[in-house]
């Protein structure tokens, strides 16, 4: 993911002073400077991403971003036309869309629900599936514009605090019924086996709550500055955007099980698992394959394109953020 635009969208947005300090926080959070990405710089692995010939191209226009997926369409959101589309995964056309101001750090799905955070709104979109319409507008915001939201146990799960706030929200009244203390400097939640895992980016950890007492019960130390994170092969694995490793953590034990160079740090990108492997994206390098048997990069697509990444319906679906578009690709064919 990235902030597109930042200040010229935060000069758009009027206000009341203490949602417009929480914009400008998410502004400045947003443009942490970090090394560059550099790939995993091996020939064996490495390719261009001209070599591959998506199975459809969506062109939705704006800078799309988030996705997330339900039965039978993938959701994308576009912060610079205030929108988000489905894309019809039957027919591979551009369906309807809704329209939210500036949605950012992340897109869940859950309880017949789209789940959208609102940078400018400062608050939680929720929009009914069937209807495609707004139906609530929660006043709980993202900590960060870079971050993720999760649904488990119930419930809907987001950071709303820098200084380590995780929001507990009942699906059933769409209010926030806790409130509980993480690390601060967290920002993306995931749900895996029972429990909530949320990545601190301050302080390089994975955090893990127990939602039956609604507490945290422990912190693994990953890579260096965690952002993203996904989970599938028994692991949660973390996107480390300082020193561009993908970490591996054991969501039983809890424990650290391998660290694998993939040479991705920098801001933004994603991660996600599908398809029996694990795929990064980043802005230079768009597509990034991860072999869960063997805990290594696998193969390495370098060029334009990506900034977010989802696999479902027998396809890897990637955004091309600058170009307004979405590609569909068939993972057998790459």
């Amino acid at each position: 993911m990235r902030c597109v635009n930042a200040y010229r969208q935060l000069r758009s947005i009027t206000v009341f002073p203490v949602v417009l300090a929480s914009a400008i926080l998410l502004a400045a959070q947003a443009t942490v400077q970090l090394p560059k990405a550099t790939g995993v710089g091996n020939t064996v692995v490495q390719r261009a991403m001209t070599s591959l010939h998506p199975l459809a191209t969506f062109r939705v226009g704006g800078n799309p971003d988030w996705m997330a997926l339900t039965a039978e369409s993938v959701w994308v959101t576009s912060s610079s036309t205030n929108s988000v589309i489905r894309l019809n995964a039957a027919t591979n056309e551009v369906g309807e869309s809704v329209t939210v101001t500036k949605p950012c750090s992340g897109l869940a799905i859950g309880f017949g629900s789209l789940w959208v955070p609102s940078c400018a709104g400062h608050n939680l979109v929720r929009v009914d599936l069937e209807t495609r319409k707004v139906v609530a507008r929660i006043p709980a915001g993202p900590a960060n514009a870079e971050g993720g939201i999760t649904t488990g146990a119930g419930s809907v799960w987001m950071v709303t605090s820098p200084r380590g706030v995780l929001a507990r929200i009942d699906p059933t009244n769409d209010s926030v019924v806790a409130r509980i203390r993480i690390p601060p400097d967290s920002y993306a939640a995931a749900f895996a086996d029972g429990s909530v895992w949320i990545t601190s980016t301050g302080k390089s950890l994975l955090s893990r709550v127990d939602p039956a007492t609604n507490k945290l019960v422990s912190t693994t130390s990953v890579g260096r500055s965690p952002r993203f994170l996904t989970v599938g092969a028994g692991s949660v694995w973390t996107l480390n955007q300082d020193d561009g490793t993908i970490s591996r953590v054991d969501t039983r034990t809890g424990k650290l099980s391998a660290v694998i160079e993939a040479g991705l740090s920098g801001a933004g990108g994603e991660i996600a698992y599908g398809e029996g492997s694990v795929w990064a994206t980043l802005l230079g390098f768009p597509i990034t394959r991860i072999d869960p048997a063997i805990n290594k990069v696998a193969q390495q697509w370098a060029g334009k394109g990506g900034d977010s990444i989802r696999v479902g319906f027998g396809s890897v679906w990637l955004t091309d953020l600058d170009a307004g578009v979405v590609w569909r690709i068939d993972p057998a064919l790459m």
